[in-house]
């Protein structure tokens, strides 16, 4: 067998850790309640990177002005003998007005020393990394 014949098979398509977080907020939020997402620029340290997302969900009723504050992380290995493994949480932080919001942002972006801004995506942007519905 010649070397050219002796190519490796095409490795598995891999998925971005941001689309797989976004995947994996959108799985555990319904994104038609989101009024505003912020994500992160994700931090890599020792073969590991890290990402957070601030999340505010309006409540069930529409004369609801209290939101659902929520942070969401991810931790993906990429490097050492757990390459690949992932972690992502979702926590309540907080009920409060929309404006609390912006305060929870800017003391992520303090405490993580980013001087980036952070992403911020609408509910419908978020709703196209939503899984596909059942349709039984």
């Amino acid at each position: 067998m010649s070397p050219a014949q002796k190519s490796a098979p095409p490795p598995a398509p891999t998925v971005d850790a941001r689309t797989r977080f976004l995947r994996e907020i959108a799985a555990r939020v319904p994104a038609t309640r989101v009024t505003e997402l912020y994500l992160f620029p994700p931090m890599r340290q020792g073969g590991v990177e890290s990402g957070v997302a601030v999340i505010a969900l309006a409540g069930d009723d529409d004369a609801s002005t209290r939101q659902t504050v929520y942070t969401a992380t991810y931790r993906l290995t990429q490097k050492g003998p757990d390459r690949g493994k992932w972690e992502a949480s979702l926590q309540a932080e907080a009920d409060a007005p929309l404006l609390t919001v912006g305060a929870v942002v800017r003391g992520v972006q303090r405490r993580s020393g980013d001087e980036l801004e952070p992403e911020r995506l609408t509910s419908a942007e978020l709703a196209e990394f939503a899984p596909p519905e059942d349709h039984a």
